[in-house]
This record gives C-alpha cells, structure tokens and sequence, in this order.
C-alpha cells in the first residue's frame, strides 16, 4: 500500500483537519511531520469539536495510531495537555495509540521567551509568529544545540546538553533583554517530570510507518500549516520555521518518496492569513467582515482574527505545482453564500504591468494588485448538498472554474462544518 499526504495551498487554516478526519475512516495510521503547536486543526464529531495543536486529527477515530514524527518540534507540556483533555472527553487508548519519534525536537521555555522578545525587538518589521517558540527551537535543531525527546531517558546527556544551550541562550537573556538567566537543574527536573508521559510513547515512527507500508496498511500524512509559509518556498520571511510542503513531508515522517502516490492539496473557497505579510487579495471592507463571521475565523491556536480576501488562483496554481498534488480538496464553499457577487483572483498587475504566474521576488509580491474574474453569488444555503448536482448553478460554475483552472480533480467540497457536510469525490481514484 502506499500513503496520502495531505497539505495546505495556501497560508494555512484551509481545514486540513476535516479532510484528515474523512481520509481517516479507512487507514491505520495518520502521522504530523512538520511544524509543532503553532499549528490548529479542528475537527467536529457531531455536536462536539476538538481544538488539537499537536496531535494528529486521527484520534478522534478509533482504532488510528498517531504518530508525531521526527520533523516535528514537540513541546512536552502541550502535549501532556492534549492527552489529558481527549482522555477526559472519552477519547480511548490516547496513550497508547500516540507514538513520538525520538529524534524530534523538544520546545524548550528559553524558546517561547526568545520568540516573544524577538517579536517585540521587531516592532513594525514582526513576522507575526504564534510566540510558540517553534522558530527557535528548529534554530537549535539546525545549530546542533538541540533538545531531543529521546534525551529525556538519559539524564547525564541531557544535563550536558542544557549546559551547553544555555551558555549562549543565558547571555542573551541576561545582556540583550535583561532577563535572569535560566538554570540547568530547574530544566532539568522540567523535562524529567514527563518522562512517565513519554515513555509508552517514544518510538522509531518512521521505521513504525515503513514497516506498516510494508504490510499493506495505508498511511495519511498530515501537514500543518501550508505551502505559502513554507521556509524556502513561502512568502519569506513571513514563513514558518520548517517546510510543510510535500518534500517536508518525506524528510519529517522518515518514508521513502516513492511511498507516496496521492498528494491532496486543501483550499478554501476564499483566502485567510494569520500573521503579517503580503497577501494581494486581502479585503478590508464589510464583504471581508461578513467572510470572517460566517467563516468563524479566528484563529485555533492563537484565536486572532484571520485576515480575509478572495481566493488567490495564481498562488494556489503555484502551491498546487510545487506540490504535485493530485487531487484538490475545496473547503467551506457554504460561508461565500452570504456575498451576492463572488470574486475570484486570476492574475496579477504588478507597478501597471500584467505580471505572468506566482512572483519569485518579494518586491513584486508587496507591489501585486489583484485582477478579479467576478461570478454570481448563489446566496442559500448549501449545507444540505452531498453530489455536485445538488449545487445551485453559480456554486457549481464556481467549483467547476477552480477545478479546471488547478488542473486536477476535486476529491472532495466541504459545505458546513458538521463531518458529513461534504460532497465527495474520487477519493483513492
């Protein structure tokens, strides 16, 4: 068998969690390979709704082992915190179906404080981080000063290593923010107080993964945060501090290339942003306010309101390639029946000039204006539709337009936030 990966072609937010959760109902194993609790992914069963940062969405569905892969930078307490609220929801076999590979990365406190003092130091010029520590943890993964989950075990090197991440880390805080310095001892007995958590769970989760393909079980990769954040692809430096694109997906779960047979790449019907940076369609008037509310966008992580704008093809086009995505997966198409004319972005005008395809310079993707291909709002409701038939006719144009101007056919069309409101199609064709 062979496995799926599931990413976002945009800035994030786009319900991968809901696409997750559907491809759930038949794999076994469903992994997180990037990022860390900077990321939210929703997912509601019935009347109730998990918020989960860490975790992979598969949880929720019996029977699914998570795993939490190397390319993952994991912060213990969250992790212990998510365990603890899915257990206390009725969640069952929590412990033993999450499996966290030993080489990923820990989120140590001195990384939150950095990535606040940072943002601060930044002023006007701020990246727009979650202040979850991510970017300084994956710093130290790079630098080689990192903290591993599997250093835990092993308190002797993991006493060695926090002296060695502290003496820079120290003088910073103490000559450049003015902060005590931290110490090792107070770390130190931090991380071995979730050694009890951690333990049934450590494991070797790209060996764990390989040995399933082997078997013949299929395996759901799950991105976090999305193509245009990417560190190298993305929309630098208003990026996140790993690759969430599909090469990030390889290297994060510890499968072979050649495992992978369906990319499915996830956008709204519309386009948001958390964070600071460029984002061409970006709408600033009641039509982007009633988006938001109808769309509830508001961050799952952070809970800050989404910046909101039209759908950007020209970027989805260029997120879809990059990718390779073999199937397209358009979410909440329900909040755009609350506008009367839709718009959808098809190229660029960058200084006066019509400009070919996605910008490579960030010049010109600060200096790009949006030109518009306007479409009849449908203005009812859609929740109740499960074929594309069932589609009003201006929606179903809409959806027809998107797919045909991607290049690849739609797998499924999420209509409402409940877990059967969606049309799907072609899954595993």
């Amino acid at each position: 068998m062979t496995a799926t990966v599931v990413l976002g072609l945009a800035w994030g937010d786009e319900g991968k969690g809901r696409v997750c959760d559907l491809l759930a109902h038949d794999v076994r194993y469903v992994s997180r390979y990037s990022g860390g609790n900077n990321a939210g992914h929703t997912v509601r069963v019935g009347r109730e709704e998990f918020k989960l940062h860490l975790v992979p969405s598969g949880i929720v569905r019996e029977g699914v082992v998570c795993t939490i892969g190397n390319g993952v930078v994991v912060n213990p307490e969250v992790l212990e915190q998510e365990v603890v609220a899915l257990e206390k929801r009725g969640v069952g076999d929590v412990r033993e179906r999450i499996k966290v590979d030993g080489r990923a990365h820990l989120i140590m406190p001195y990384h939150i404080a950095l990535d606040s003092h940072r943002e601060i130091a930044l002023g006007e010029a701020r990246i727009g981080t979650t202040n979850r520590g991510i970017g300084p943890a994956y710093e130290d993964k790079v630098a080689r000063s990192g903290i591993r989950v599997q250093d835990v075990f092993d308190e002797g090197i993991l006493r060695a290593k926090l002296k060695a991440a502290l003496r820079e880390k120290n003088a910073i805080f103490e000559a450049v923010y003015g902060e005590r310095p931290y110490e090792v001892d107070g770390l130190l007995s931090w991380l071995l107080s979730f050694r009890e958590l951690l333990a049934p769970m450590v494991s070797d989760t790209g060996a764990l993964l390989r040995e399933a393909l082997g078997r013949g079980e299929r395996v759901l990769l799950e991105g976090a945060q999305a193509t245009l954040l990417d560190n190298d692809h993305g929309t630098y430096p208003f990026v996140t501090s790993s690759n969430p694109t599909v090469g990030g997906a390889v290297v994060g779960s510890g499968i072979p290339p050649g495992y992978i047979d369906q990319i499915i790449g996830v956008t709204k019907a519309y386009t948001t942003r958390v964070g600071d940076g460029p984002m061409p369609t970006e709408l600033f008037d009641s039509t982007g306010d009633a988006i938001r509310d109808a769309g509830r966008e508001y961050g799952t992580t952070t809970g800050r309101p989404r910046r909101v704008g039209w759908l950007d093809l020209p970027a989805i086009k260029f997120a879809a390639s990059l990718n390779g995505i073999t199937h397209l997966a358009l979410t909440l198409l329900d909040v755009l029946s609350v506008v009367e004319t839709v718009k959808i972005c098809v190229g660029y005008e960058v200084d006066g000039r019509p400009f070919s395809g996605y910008p490579m310079h960030q010049t010109d993707l600060h200096h790009a204006r949006p030109v518009y291909k306007e479409m009849p709002g449908w203005g009812e409701d859609i929740t109740g539709c499960r074929m594309r038939g069932d589609l009003p006719a201006p929606a179903r144009e809409f959806v027809e337009f998107v797919e045909s101007e991607v290049g690849v056919p739609l797998c499924m069309i999420s209509v409402g936030p409940e877990r059967e409101q969606a049309i799907v199609e072609k899954i595993g064709a």
